[in-house]
């Protein structure tokens, strides 16, 4: 599995650098585009997902404990944490989104039936681990519902209403909106209450924040070191980054507005990169100084946690729907919304039981990825190589660009 993951990083890498050279300073426009900072709002909460919350807090310590894994020991817990989230590992996502916007409505690799049969196995098996993870770290959250380490019934039920409520929210496209906007602007201000409890106190000053900030430079002198797999769980996290890969990619390569390929690079690489940086700062501090997030603040991570589950789910039970035309309009609202239920609480339970693991909806990633480059290079490879902008299907639609803003 490790030499496949590294197969799969290295070639991603050495696709992203020829797009650069190969069309760099070509407009990309999507069928659907949306203004600049439209964008960038679309790419943020569609990047979303619940371990952003949860995480941080029950990984910091494992990240310095050299004495276990001094592996860890070229840098800091905290530039270790973001170089697993983000920054570099974004332009992942960077590269399916330029092959869905120009590539893919020549190619139509993607449209072949067993190609995307695959496809909307790796988006179902990603759906059901984001719920797997609320799951999971739930009882670390709110101890009070149980001991603090064992799942019971109560965080079943609230998984399950959690599922209930993305699949009841797909069937209409309005919610995706609401949703990214609740999303966003819960964690900003998530983010704002915990700087400020931490920052504002007495025992404190806003210099400190700089200075924990400032840890985040070991990151970039060291990124080199993130590239390929450090140990088993970077491992994890690279796997699980490629499962999400394809279908954030298929989504917003369908925004893109008329920027430079150059510009989306940097756009998917620095701007979702700052609200994570800025909290993972506030929460490396809260961990370093020992300081309790019991109660809450950690009810208002869980909300917010939450809600980010509702809208990865949410889009992503659309995307697969759509695909497989199993939609509401062939189904019924009813057997549509039962359906998806019983299909993502089943495999929950199988990723619980460890009948499931992420690496392998990863991994078909990877040979989806791998695929593709196969198939352009026996098929398509001329067509390729002629592309000298997006494809002319895809215009601007301007009432589209309003509806979406």
């Amino acid at each position: 599995m490790t030499t496949w993951l590294s197969i799969g990083i290295l070639f991603t890498f050495a696709a992203i650098a020829f797009v650069i050279y190969r069309w760099g300073n070509m407009k990309c426009i999507g069928v659907t585009p949306v203004r600049k900072f439209t964008f960038i709002a679309i790419l943020f909460t569609s990047g979303l997902d619940v371990g952003l919350i949860m995480f941080p807090l029950t990984e910091f310590a494992g990240y310095a404990d050299l004495a276990t894994s001094p592996e860890y020991g070229f840098s800091n817990p905290l530039a270790i944490e973001f170089g697993f989230w983000a920054f570099f590992i974004w332009a992942f996502y960077f590269l399916t989104c330029f092959y869905f916007c120009v590539i893919e409505p020549r190619v139509k690799f993607f449209e072949i039936p067993l190609i995307k049969f695959i496809n909307n196995l790796v988006i179902i098996g990603t759906c059901a681990f984001t719920a797997y993870l609320l799951l999971t770290n739930l009882p670390w959250y709110l101890p009070d519902l149980g001991d603090g380490e064992t799942i019971v019934g109560s965080f079943y039920l609230i998984v399950f209403l959690v599922i209930a409520a993305a699949v009841y929210s797909s069937t209409n496209i309005r919610y995706v909106r609401i949703l990214s906007l609740s999303s966003s602007w819960l964690f900003l201000g998530l983010i704002a209450l915990m700087w400020a409890g931490a920052f504002l106190s007495d025992n404190s000053s806003v210099g400190e924040f700089f200075t924990t900030f400032a840890l985040l430079g070991d990151y970039f002198t060291n990124l080199h070191n993130f590239i390929l797999p450090i140990n088993d769980y970077h491992e994890f996290y690279l796997f699980w980054w490629f499962a999400w890969s394809i279908m954030i990619g298929q989504f917003t390569a369908r925004f893109v507005g008329g920027m430079r390929t150059y510009q989306v690079l940097i756009a998917m690489m620095v701007f979702p990169s700052i609200p994570i940086a800025i909290w993972f700062s506030v929460l490396y501090y809260y961990s370093a100084n020992a300081i309790s997030t019991a109660g809450f603040y950690n009810l208002a991570m869980v909300i917010v946690g939450i809600t980010f589950v509702i809208n990865s789910l949410d889009s992503l039970v659309r995307l697969y729907t759509d695909n497989l035309n199993l939609t509401v309009q062939r189904f019924g609202k009813v057997r549509y919304i039962i359906g998806n239920i019983a299909l993502l609480s089943a495999l929950t339970l199988l990723f619980k039981l460890d009948f499931l693991q992420i690496q392998w909806v990863g991994a078909l990633a990877i040979g989806l990825i791998l695929g593709c480059f196969g198939y352009i290079l026996l098929t398509h490879y001329q067509k390729v190589v002629e592309i000298e902008r997006s494809p002319k299907a895809n215009k601007i639609d301007f009432t589209k660009i309003e509806l979406a803003n």
